[in-house]
């Protein structure tokens, strides 16, 4: 049977290994395969950016539970010397997504940066300091109403609601519907709700994997992703992601090649997301297809 036009693309698989570095997946566009042979040509050149929770970490009911892939930070401590720079770009607070991604201290490493918040904090190995500005009043009014709003929503309710809300720092709130009876039923209940609280506040909604982001506007991962790249002076830049959020990233690597640069657009390929793996020049299966990707290149390069 064929498959439909409309069809997100599957994760590409390697092709079989044989001796030597084991084999990449190839990019399904043009544009994703003049990135890959860049990266691999001129490794000095390109950096590599990559999101947290979904990407270099499994998606898990409780957020505090996350954790990296176990093989992520060593995969990234063979490739990161190698390239001009790396960043983890996530919508948590950056101590949060230090901690929970144990790259304190790794080897190979010390020139990482976290930019949590959507960039509004900074994280760098060299310093193991977070740099942030102070938190917008906006998100703790927001906070303060938080519970009537979705006690009035009539589907908050029962135990699934003790984890379900994340205080990302007084920066964002994250409603989470994933351990709820119908995920997907109180996460569609509580959009409107939500949204209205947010602007009544100033604040936008950001959808995601069955969370609802409160935050303020004018930061997501593609404006921090531009800044950092332009800021290292890169011409190659890969960036992987599984969520709608890091649309936003995949929209600023769109822009970059459209001045010049070579990109290569990455999914953390899973069933809830299918925008992401349509737009991207390469899917790979979840966090363990991310890390085989960093080992993949961290091979090629070390055998040139």
């Amino acid at each position: 049977m064929g498959s439909s036009p409309n069809a997100a693309p599957q994760p590409q698989e390697p092709a079989p290994q044989g001796p030597g570095p084991r084999a990449l997946p190839e990019p399904r566009t043009a544009a994703g395969r003049a990135g890959l042979a860049a990266l691999l040509a001129e490794p000095q050149r390109a950096v590599i950016a990559l999101d947290f929770d979904g990407t270099l970490a499994a998606i898990v009911p409780d957020p505090e539970q996350a954790r990296a892939h176990p093989g992520a930070t060593a995969a990234l401590g063979r490739l990161v010397p190698r390239l001009r720079a790396a960043a983890v770009i996530t919508g948590r607070p950056a101590e949060v997504a230090v901690r929970l991604s144990g790259v304190t201290g790794a080897p190979g490493l010390d020139h990482l940066v976290v930019l949590g918040h959507y960039g509004a904090e900074r994280w760098e190995a060299a310093s193991n300091t977070v740099h942030a500005p102070p938190p917008p009043p906006a998100v703790a009014a927001v906070a303060a109403e938080l519970p009537g709003v979705l006690a009035a929503s009539g589907v908050w309710h029962g135990p699934w609601t003790e984890t379900a809300i994340e205080t990302k720092g007084g920066r964002a709130l994250a409603v989470h519907t994933r351990r709820a009876p119908d995920p997907q039923g109180v996460f569609d209940r509580l959009r409107e709700p939500l949204s209205a609280l947010a602007a009544r506040h100033g604040l936008i909604v950001e959808p995601g994997r069955l969370v609802l982001e409160l935050r303020p506007p004018g930061m997501d991962k593609g404006v921090a992703l531009t800044d950092w790249v332009r800021e290292s002076g890169a011409r190659t830049v890969l960036y992987a992601g599984d969520d709608l959020g890091d649309l936003a990233a995949f929209d600023a690597v769109e822009r970059l090649r459209a001045d010049g640069l070579t990109g290569l657009l990455v999914c953390s390929g899973s069933a809830e997301v299918a925008e992401l793996a349509a737009r991207a020049d390469l899917v790979v299966d979840g966090p363990d297809g991310v890390v085989a990707l960093i080992e993949g290149l961290a091979d090629r390069l070390a055998a040139t």
